[in-house]
């Protein structure tokens, strides 16, 4: 079966969402193989469409492709797990709960450095922004508007991240994006978000207008303790 054009991309993405989640929940376990004729069979799709999943698994360090052998499962640790799609993944699997443990720690240690930096180097349409966006957060927070919400608060961060200066913190925008969209289509947030939450996001974005660079992280590592404590209710 050959197929071509954006129906070839709608199979590759067809078999890309079924493998990768497959793979990242451990129905595959690393080491197993996996042949190109057989998951062309299986997808009733083109060896071609195959090749192209494979090579964005590969790209996510997920998969090895090696001729006359297959594509074989790579360990764990060698995993791209910033990939944002891998972190999607994950969290729509088994493991949801250790994974927003670990992307948590890892917000943890990141935000609230950059916050205190984005207090020194932010410019002032990104001051701009993050209280756009603070207040956004507050005019959303009521009413099981969650969807709302999030557009905000991943916006938020965001400009944090970036206005740190430090491009190493910048890149992990879209990290932290895919841990606040797990949260909420997961169902691991409360109806509506903390109150106490809220109000240090609006307090954040003062503290980094005024420059004010010790209350900009502390005031964070209090955003992302109460996150953590949330996933000790929610998530345990």
């Amino acid at each position: 079966m050959e197929a071509t054009g954006n129906g070839e991309k709608g199979l590759h993405a067809r078999v890309l969402e079924s493998l990768g989640p497959a793979i990242t929940a451990g129905d595959y376990p690393p080491g197993t193989v996996l042949r190109t004729d057989e998951l062309a069979e299986r997808f009733e799709v083109s060896r071609t469409v195959i090749r192209e999943a494979v090579r964005v698994l590969e790209s996510m360090c997920l998969v090895a492709s090696r001729r006359r052998v297959g594509v074989t499962v790579r360990p764990t640790e060698e995993w791209n797990v910033y990939d944002p799609r891998v972190i999607g993944w994950r969290l729509a699997g088994r493991d949801r709960a250790r994974q927003l443990r670990s992307l948590t720690v890892l917000r943890s240690a990141v935000e609230p450095v950059a916050a205190g930096l984005a207090a020194r180097h932010a410019d002032p349409a990104q001051c701009a922004e993050l209280t756009e966006h603070a207040m956004g957060m507050v005019a959303t927070s009521r009413g099981q508007q969650l969807d709302a919400y999030l557009v905000h608060d991943m916006a938020f961060h965001r400009v944090v991240l970036t206005a740190s200066g430090n491009e190493m913190f910048a890149r992990l925008a879209e990290v932290v994006a895919a841990v606040l969209t797990g949260r909420t289509q997961h169902h691991v947030m409360f109806t509506d978000p903390d109150p106490a939450a809220v109000t240090l996001h609006v307090q954040v974005a003062e503290a980094i207008r005024t420059g004010d660079a010790a209350r900009a992280e502390a005031l964070t590592r209090e955003i992302t303790a109460g996150a953590m404590a949330e996933l000790d209710v929610l998530a345990p």
